[in-house]
C-alpha cells in the first residue's frame, strides 16, 4: 500500500465530510454526522477486518461521503422513492470517492475497485463489497440501530424482527459470528428482540 497515497485519499474524504452542515454529539463533542460515520466506519473495519484490502479500507471510509447532498426528502416517500434514492446514493457516493481519489493521484484500477465496493456492485459474490456491507451493518447495530428505533414508536415487534432480519441477511457468516461473541456493543434495550430475530 503507498501510505501516502491513501492518507491523501482519506483527508480528502474527512475534508469533504466535514463540511456536512448536520452535527452529531459523541462523547461530550459535537462532530459534522457524516464525519463522525466515516471515522466509526474505519473503526469498525480495523476490528472486524483488519487485514482488509486497501480498497475497502478506503471504500468503508468513503461509504456515506456527502450524504446530505442527496437527501430522502427529494425523492417520493414510498417504498419506490426509496428505492431510487438508495440507488442514486450508491452512485453518488461512488463518483465523489471515484473523483477525490483521482485528484490524489490514485490510478484507474484502484479507483474503479473502490467504485465498485461503494456502489456496492455484487453483493454475495464480490468479497471486497461483502466485507463492506459487514461493516455497515455492524457499524448500524452497534450505533445507530437505538436511535432508529426511537424514531419509530409505532413499529410492532414483528416490523422490528423484519427490519432486524433483514439487516442479518445481508451480513456474511463471519459477521454474524463477530455480533454474537460480544465483539460489538449490542443495543441493550434491542438484545432480546435480536436474540429473537436472529435464532
Amino acid at each position: 500500500m503507498n501510505t501516502s497515497l491513501y492518507q491523501a485519499a482519506i483527508a480528502a474524504f474527512d475534508k469533504a465530510n466535514a463540511e456536512d452542515p448536520n452535527k452529531e454529539a459523541f462523547g461530550g463533542k459535537e462532530y459534522p454526522k457524516e464525519l463522525l460515520y466515516a471515522r466509526r466506519m474505519t473503526e469498525m473495519q480495523e476490528r472486524f477486518a483488519p487485514d482488509a484490502s486497501e480498497a475497502v479500507k478506503l471504500a468503508c471510509r468513503a461509504q456515506h461521503i456527502q450524504r446530505w447532498k442527496s437527501p430522502r426528502s427529494d425523492y417520493p416517500m414510498d417504498k419506490k422513492g426509496y428505492m431510487l434514492w438508495r440507488t442514486t446514493l450508491y452512485k453518488f457516493h461512488a463518483e465523489t470517492a471515484g473523483a477525490l481519489m483521482k485528484e490524489v493521484g490514485y490510478d484507474d484500477e484502484m479507483i474503479a475497485r473502490v467504485k465498485s465496493i461503494v456502489g456496492k456492485k455484487e453483493l454475495k459474490s464480490n468479497p471486497e463489497t461483502q466485507m463492506m456491507e459487514d461493516v455497515v451493518d455492524l457499524v448500524f447495530i452497534e450505533h445507530y440501530m437505538l436511535a432508529f428505533a426511537s424514531q419509530k414508536p409505532d413499529y410492532d415487534e414483528a416490523k422490528w424482527l423484519l427490519i432486524i432480519r433483514k439487516t442479518w441477511d445481508k451480513m456474511s457468516e463471519s459477521a454474524h459470528q463477530f455480533a454474537l461473541a460480544g465483539k460489538i456493543k449490542l443495543p441493550e434495550a434491542l438484545v432480546p428482540l435480536i436474540l429473537k430475530a436472529v435464532q
